[in-house]
């Protein structure tokens, strides 16, 4: 695999917040090892996680190798980075679960199978759940003074806090740092990168490297992502954005990116996609001279939907976002449909009304999008009704349980744009 200048990729991307000194004499020398740290809090990482995920992916396209540590050890503790309040504390078994989520989500990125630069995972419990608590305070904590982990910001602002911080996250900068020697160790790692509140942890573990092995080790920090409008980056109105389809389907996921705001969106691009500067440069003039084509929007909206569920569910998000705009919904599951119509007005019917057969203009009426089965008829006659997207031609027309989506919803329709979702319970 060629080898490029990474940093100049970063500093592009304006993706470099701050490194370490002679990081860039370090990189143009040689192939290396670096790693980032992924905290498994919850089964799915977040959109958050993506800028250092994609961090590790255009490293390892570079020609570096690539190490995603899923924190099984460190994740019983819990970072108190960027936090105002402690954690909670998870059991071992909803660790491991949340690790085996997480592990799935970073293969979308990162390549396990190459030859000259495979991508690891590796657990940190394999060290941090195997040393004692005598050998760790002996051998690790006594290179370490209260006086410095006070001084790190994580720790100053909860100090500063009314509820302050315990001795168990007090206690994380010591693992952290650990990891850091551990990989050097183990895998000649001598590269620890993150988000820019990972300063002070990086920091230490590159100062323990250099007490105990004499050897020297590198940082280098992204900036946190911060949007222009003042929203929380990877927030919606649903809540968190997860890489889990589970947890946030493909088409919230694409329609997400899609609503980015124009102040954004450029920044965005380079952050979280692989398009190239003239390409960016491009769709940034776009912006400028045609925002109400939205062109960049598209395109990022695009790249990272398929970049995380693939080609088949990007092209399944593309037609859910045609539904609202009157396009065919065939094909169309009940989740799907739930997903598009979340936030349209709706009714529950039950089933057994449809037993025989509903009557069109009384299904309208009932569901209040018709005033009244005379409103319903009239609209139905002027060709202003349907259901499911389709037009409504006969107002004697009768409506089973066959018509409901998977038998659980029926979308209706008056004029353009006045939709309505009946749930059939």
């Amino acid at each position: 695999m060629e080898m490029t200048n990474i940093l100049d990729e970063f500093r592009w991307r304006e993706l470099l917040q701050d490194s370490t000194e002679g990081l860039e004499e370090f990189l143009a020398r040689e192939k290396v090892t670096a790693y980032i740290g992924f905290d498994p809090t919850a089964k799915s990482l977040h959109v958050g996680s993506l800028v250092p995920i994609l961090g590790l992916a255009r490293l390892q396209r570079a020609g570096h190798s690539p190490i995603a540590i899923a924190g099984g050890g460190t994740g019983m503790i819990g970072d108190p980075s960027g936090r105002t309040l402690e954690r909670k504390l998870l059991t071992l078994e909803e660790i491991e679960a949340n690790l085996d989520g997480i592990q799935k989500q970073l293969e979308r990125f990162l390549d396990f199978k190459v030859q000259s630069n495979p991508a690891r995972v590796v657990n940190n419990a394999d060290w941090l759940a195997t040393i004692s608590l005598m050998e760790f305070m002996r051998d690790i904590g006594k290179h370490f003074t209260v006086n410095a982990m006070i001084a790190k910001e994580s720790v100053r602002r909860r100090l500063e806090s009314e509820d302050g911080i315990s001795v168990t996250e007090f206690s994380y900068l010591l693992l952290q740092a650990y990891d850091y020697l551990m990989l050097y160790d183990r895998y000649d790692c001598r590269l620890q990168m993150g988000g820019s509140d990972q300063w002070g942890n990086i920091t230490a573990g590159i100062d323990l490297i250099r007490r105990l092995r004499g050897g020297r080790a590198y940082g280098l920090v992204f900036p946190l992502v911060m949007s222009k409008t003042g929203a929380k980056f990877g927030k919606s109105e649903a809540g968190t954005v997860w890489l889990d389809p589970e947890m946030t389907s493909p088409y919230r996921f694409y329609q997400y990116w899609l609503n980015t705001d124009d102040k954004d969106v450029v920044t965005f691009l380079k952050y979280f996609t692989w398009r190239s500067k003239e390409e960016i440069a491009a769709l940034e003039e776009s912006v400028k001279s045609s925002p109400e084509k939205r062109e960049a929007q598209h395109r990022l909206a695009d790249d990272v939907t398929a970049m995380l569920h693939g080609e088949t569910e990007l092209a399944k998000a593309h037609r859910a976002s045609q539904v609202l705009f009157g396009g065919e919904m065939t094909g169309l599951g009940a989740r799907e449909v739930a997903d598009i119509f979340a936030d349209v007005p709706s009714s529950t019917i039950p089933a057994a009304q449809f037993d025989g057969g509903m009557p069109v203009v009384d299904l309208f009426a009932t569901s209040g999008i018709a005033t009244s089965k005379g409103d319903a008829r009239r609209s139905i006659e002027g060709g202003g009704m349907y259901l499911n997207n389709v037009r409504i031609a006969d107002a004697q027309q009768l409506v089973s349980r066959n018509d409901a989506i998977e038998g659980q919803f029926l979308v209706l329709r008056k004029g353009r744009k006045q939709y309505h979702l009946v749930r059939v319970v």
